[in-house]
């Protein structure tokens, strides 16, 4: 294992120190418990935002902190939900009287802790609500959730959500686009090389040199099948076709393509993707509206690719479009 680590078990700290120390004019970081906000925190009157979960999915979750998105995120040890007792002085530290939403992962970890933190902080008079993010149509168990997982739909979820926020809709108006987001978004991914999560130090899972995971999960759970090494076109098909049935998008429907990269993927690979997907949406008479490209929830180097689509309305184009400041995403201001 070739990492540049220094040791194991301070790899997180010290990510997120050097985070906060790039990113000072958006973010501040709390050591312990370990969180993060965005500079202004709490902004008086806006409902905040929280969201978190296990590190090793660079740039979620502080990566989205900042204007028009997150206003705290708590990560936690690698792969590993973070605990009620950094949850909860987040949550408290973004309440700016307008109550805060929690948009959580749906991974069993995840839900009992930040259930737990949501219940301590509405007993100190906090409202809290709570978006639960499902979008893998992969499997519908795992080793790491009662129901779908939550992946790349997250970053979907975070930025709309975070911008009908920011524009001053109240707690409950929040969280009901936020479950609309949820509600109109699917994703599938695929692994074509194992991760190594730092204090493991060997691959998360084998996979033979010609082999990869279809529907694999951001933490190396496994997917539907393996089958042997194809073309992008050919991944690209099997990953989509299945987000489109699950949606059942219809010619004439406008969409958000998201091509989101594993870590360990070139940026020229997803554009690959992402080409053969628009052409895919364009035979079937539906839109591509708005579209995203990238790294934005990784799992540490893992080599492979989601694909995700989102059912677009008036409004939800508006608030996508609707200016965003954080360290992994910005544009309109």
């Amino acid at each position: 294992m070739k990492k540049l680590i220094n040791d194991p078990r301070a790899v997180v700290n010290e990510s997120v120190e050097g985070f906060g120390q790039a990113h000072a004019d958006l973010v501040t970081v709390v050591p312990d418990p370990l969180y993060i906000t965005r500079r202004d925190a709490p902004v008086k009157g806006k409902v905040g935002l929280v969201s978190g979960g296990g590190s090793g999915h660079e740039p979620l979750h502080a990566g989205f902190v900042g204007f028009g998105m997150l206003d705290a995120a708590v990560p936690g040890p690698v792969f590993t939900s973070p605990t009620p007792d950094a949850i909860l002085p987040a949550t408290m530290a973004v309440d700016g009287g307008a109550g805060v939403v929690q948009i959580v992962k749906n991974y069993t970890g995840d839900v009992l802790n930040f259930e737990t933190a949501a219940e301590l902080a509405q007993a100190e008079g906090v409202e809290v609500r709570t978006i639960l993010v499902n979008d893998d149509v992969a499997v519908q168990d795992s080793l790491y959730t009662a129901g779908r997982r939550g992946v790349a739909g997250t970053v979907l979820v975070e930025k709309i959500a975070g911008a009908a926020a920011e524009r001053g809709d109240d707690l409950d108006t929040v969280t009901a686009i936020g479950n609309r987001v949820n509600s109109n978004v699917r994703s599938m991914g695929v692994a074509l090389s194992a991760c190594i999560v730092p204090h493991a130090g060997q691959p998360s899972f084998d996979l033979e040199e010609n082999e990869i995971e279809i529907g694999i999960g951001i933490h190396g759970e496994p997917g539907r099948h393996r089958i042997p090494m194809e073309n992008a076109d050919g991944i690209t098909d099997r990953l989509l076709d299945p987000v489109l049935e699950d949606l059942g998008i219809a010619s004439g429907e406008e969409v958000l393509l998201f091509v989101n990269g594993m870590g360990g993927t070139p940026q020229s690979e997803l554009y690959i993707v992402y080409r053969r997907a628009a052409q895919v949406l364009a035979e079937r008479g539906i839109s591509v509206a708005r579209s995203l490209v990238g790294n934005y929830i990784t799992a540490l180097e893992m080599q492979g690719c989601s694909i995700t689509v989102l059912r677009l309305d008036s409004e939800l184009k508006e608030l996508w479009d609707a200016p965003v400041q954080t360290a992994a995403m910005r544009w309109g201001r």
